[in-house]
């Protein structure tokens, strides 16, 4: 059923003239008459009666019109909600954070939000790899990881910044004299890292890997202050990103510089091809600006 047959149609009943709803509709009579036949005949059944210059609606037009009053009015809400959603006054933002980074991203969700006060912020603490299946199953519409990602994986990516990352140690006399420390000094202690849900996880194994070491893993944790924790208790070595060690104790605890080709690059991933919400958009460009360097990144 079009729309704006119903329209043509209850404006002709509240006019209770073909002429004075054209010009009210600023369209012409025969346009009209037209698309009221049509209704008729798509309903099956007459709608109007024409008494010289009176109009009356048969049981079936009453029936259509008090119903067509109520479609149009949802119409209009809907007309009105969608143009909120496309300025950007309503609507939602699903979006997964994972929990060492949340300072980094405050001053952008600042931004966002005074910008687009009216839009919902759903924030979820991933780690990076439970990001991705979120973005990818439709849970979330957009996220925050490390990169690169798995090159088959159906996901666009924006690099928004990059930091070293260093290995945490017990301020001792060990590590004094060490101005950097590399993997294979780090396989030979106990080494504390993120769990399985951190893409940081897999490329520090990989890392490893690639240099045919096998490092002793004696914990795996999803907190960073619990690894700096047991690491100041003695219980083995850490591997960080550099902002994250800089919240630490500076008086227990020492961080040197991984001697390492791994950097901790962190961008958003988004569904590749798929339906992007004006929302998800609006939070792409205030990223950019937040980060004028960033740029999208090819998964390898």
């Amino acid at each position: 059923m079009d729309v704006r047959a119903l329209r043509y149609f209850t404006e002709v009943v509240r006019q209770q003239s073909f002429t004075r709803a054209a010009e009210k509709l600023f369209v012409t009579q025969p346009t009209i008459s037209k698309m009221l036949r049509q209704l008729e005949e798509e309903l099956g059944c007459t709608l109007l009666l024409r008494e010289g210059r009176k109009l009356h609606l048969t049981d079936s037009g009453q029936a259509v019109y008090q119903r067509g009053l109520v479609i149009l009015q949802e119409f209009h809400q809907l007309e009105a909600q969608l143009g909120d959603i496309n300025q950007l006054k309503t609507g939602e933002l699903r979006l997964g954070i994972p929990p060492m980074v949340g300072m980094q991203m405050a001053g952008s969700i600042s931004a966002f939000r005074r910008r687009y006060p009216g839009v919902q912020l759903k924030i979820s603490e991933f780690g990076g790899l439970t990001a991705q299946q979120a973005v990818l199953s439709g849970a979330l519409d957009i996220a925050l990881t490390a990169l690169p990602i798995e090159s088959e994986l159906p996901l666009n990516t924006l690099e928004l910044m990059h930091h070293p990352l260093c290995v945490l140690l017990p301020r001792s006399e060990q590590w004094r004299d060490h101005r950097k420390v590399g993997l294979a000094e780090l396989a030979e202690h106990p080494l504390l890292i993120l769990n399985e849900e951190f893409a940081l996880n897999r490329q520090i194994r990989k890392a490893f890997q690639r240099q045919n070491l096998t490092p002793t893993i004696a914990l795996r944790s999803a907190q960073w202050d619990f690894l700096a924790a047991m690491v100041q208790a003695g219980m083995g070595l850490a591997i960080l990103p550099e902002p994250i060690c800089q919240r630490l104790d500076k008086q227990s605890l020492l961080w040197l510089p991984l001697e390492s080709e791994l950097q901790w690059s962190l961008g958003l991933i988004w569904r590749e091809g798929s339906y992007l919400s004006r929302s998800a958009e609006a939070w792409i460009a205030c990223c950019r600006e937040h980060w004028p360097d960033s740029a999208p990144r090819l998964s390898v």
